[in-house]
């Protein structure tokens, strides 16, 4: 009895049950409730997914490419956000009807050793992501309450307190904390853009897709179309979000036994998932119309979290007179500080989940929510740390676009890791044997799925090159940036080894368990 007392309190453990155990099936539905309030029931678990697509890596994106390039790229926002929803409503179909999350039905279907290298991958995935949200927290603290940089990056550790916590009040507590925080940061920005007075014919003229949207001429702020539209596109579509959704859409309790409880679950899980990714959009989408209307064209010269906030109490570089005696109080420059630390805020929360499932779905171990939050942030505060004591001796321009370039160099990881989640995710949902024949893809969702798939795949690899060029800085000798270009077609080769290798395995575990059920099958029948 003591061995059992003693191995229940290690703080790492072996898990290989239900995703997420303490909150799986935690929510009850009835289901003699109205579609307003079942819909009410089932909402939450696609607030904690939509943070991922506005989170701090975000902003910078969007409102330089609304600076450089007008309303041209809103499509570009519209677009990923679409994929968005396919995607996520495929995780969360996985989720539901498999009983297993993405991690768990990967490493079902193939090695120990694919196993290890793309928990290690996703790992690095959520760090760059952490990263981001460590630069944003920290500045906002500076902002805020003009709190030294060092110290406000170590302060972002202690909300591993908050996370604590959280997972003491229940599940659906911390889902209505989100959904108050995303509230915050639409309210600001909505604010802000509605005294901008922007050009809405622009606006809907820039949803509609063209030649110029993904263009290499003309660069503009030293960026291209293109440049910004991958941007737009790296710091939206998230692949641990796969992972999380596919785990936290079995938080309400369904009756497997019963296929039409599965289908209302699945249907309302994609419902909430919509909705919530729907707020994200028009967020983004406030980010750019906010980079071409609250500033003047140009106005921005440094985009960087310490630049807009500056930008934003400087009367000379607003847009309109309104906008102007408004800056001048500091509200509007206050309110974006607000908005970036309820952003970083949010992204904990689903950030130290996401970590959880894919360590238990990939190499079966857990650990304390706290503790797991604990060592993701302290790793994710060293690079920050160093790139803060690094300029500490120089001008506070050079701190400011040393901390910008190092939370968009990282995100390199999240355009390598980003096709193991979302080709797996498909392959699953589009097989029989999987979901079953009322719950697989239908010939509509595999075209669209596939074509995002093979797009966002390719747009990321085109875009390795310049991401990896970042890392030498702005301006590159003529070495440096072939060597740069011979790290990113690597990293390419590595990638597409990687997927060919992720395939077959995924390919021989589905025909090992058609077979397998099958068998299971001819026994019942006998």
């Amino acid at each position: 009895m003591e061995k059992g007392k003693e191995k229940k309190h290690k703080l790492i453990q072996y898990a290989n049950g239900r995703s997420l155990a303490e909150i799986n099936g935690t929510v009850k539905v009835p289901k003699d409730l109205g579609f307003w309030k079942t819909l009410f029931a089932y909402s939450g678990p696609g607030a904690l997914i939509a943070v991922g697509y506005m989170d701090p890596g975000n902003w910078s994106t969007s409102i330089t490419g609304g600076q450089n390039f007008q309303y041209l790229l809103m499509s570009v926002i519209l677009m990923s956000s679409l994929i968005a929803m396919l995607l996520q409503y495929m995780a969360a179909k996985l989720g539901i009807v498999s009983q297993m999350d993405l991690a768990q039905a990967i490493r079902a279907r193939t090695s120990k050793a694919l196993g290890v290298v793309l928990w290690i991958l996703t790992e690095f995935a959520i760090m760059a992501t952490d990263i981001a949200e460590v630069i944003g927290a920290a500045i906002a603290l500076y902002l805020l309450f003009d709190i030294p940089l060092v110290i406000a990056v170590f302060i972002t550790v202690f909300d591993v307190l908050l996370l604590l916590l959280l997972t003491k009040v229940g599940f659906r507590k911390i889902e209505a904390l989100v959904v108050c925080l995303i509230m915050v940061i639409l309210f600001v920005f909505v604010y802000q853009v509605a005294l901008s007075n922007p050009d809405w014919g622009g606006v809907v003229k820039g949803l509609i897709p063209t030649a110029a949207t993904f263009s290499t001429g003309k660069k503009v702020g030293g960026m291209t179309a293109l440049d910004g539209s991958l941007g737009i596109i790296g710091a939206t579509v998230m692949p641990h979000n796969l992972y999380l959704h596919s785990a936290i859409s079995q938080t309400r309790s369904v009756d497997h036994n019963d296929e039409e409880d599965v289908a209302r679950t699945v249907k309302f899980a994609g419902l909430d998932s919509n909705i919530q990714l729907t707020f994200a959009f028009f967020v983004n989408a406030l980010l750019l119309i906010m980079g071409v209307a609250v500033f003047k064209t140009g106005a921005v010269k440094d985009p960087s979290f310490f630049g807009l906030f500056h930008a934003l109490s400087d009367t000379t570089t607003m847009s309109n007179g309104v906008l102007s005696s408004v800056a001048r109080t500091g509200i509007l420059s206050t309110l974006f500080a607000v908005a970036l630390l309820a952003s970083g805020q949010n992204s904990t929360i689903t950030g130290t989940l996401s970590g959880q499932v894919i360590m238990e779905g990939f190499v079966h171990m857990r650990m304390p929510l706290w503790l797991r939050r604990l060592v993701t942030r302290l790793l994710s505060v060293i690079p920050v740390l160093i790139c803060v004591m690094l300029t500490s001796g120089k001008s506070v321009v050079d701190e400011h676009v040393a901390l910008n370039d190092l939370m968009n160099n990282s995100q390199v990881f999240l355009a390598f890791a980003l096709p193991f989640s979302m080709l797996p995710l498909l392959m699953m949902t589009d097989s029989q044997v999987e979901m079953g024949d009322r719950f697989k893809n239908s010939w509509w969702l595999k075209i669209l799925g596939w074509f995002s798939v093979i797009s966002l795949t390719a747009l990321n690899m085109e875009g390795m090159p310049g991401q990896v060029e970042g890392f030498f800085g702005d301006t590159l000798t003529a070495g440096q940036k072939t060597l740069a270009d011979g790290i990113a077609y690597g990293l390419i080769a590595i990638v597409l080894a990687l997927l060919t290798w992720t395939v077959v395995e995924l390919h021989r575990g589905n025909k090992a368990y058609a077979a397998a059920q099958a068998a299971k099958n001819e026994q019942q029948e006998e």
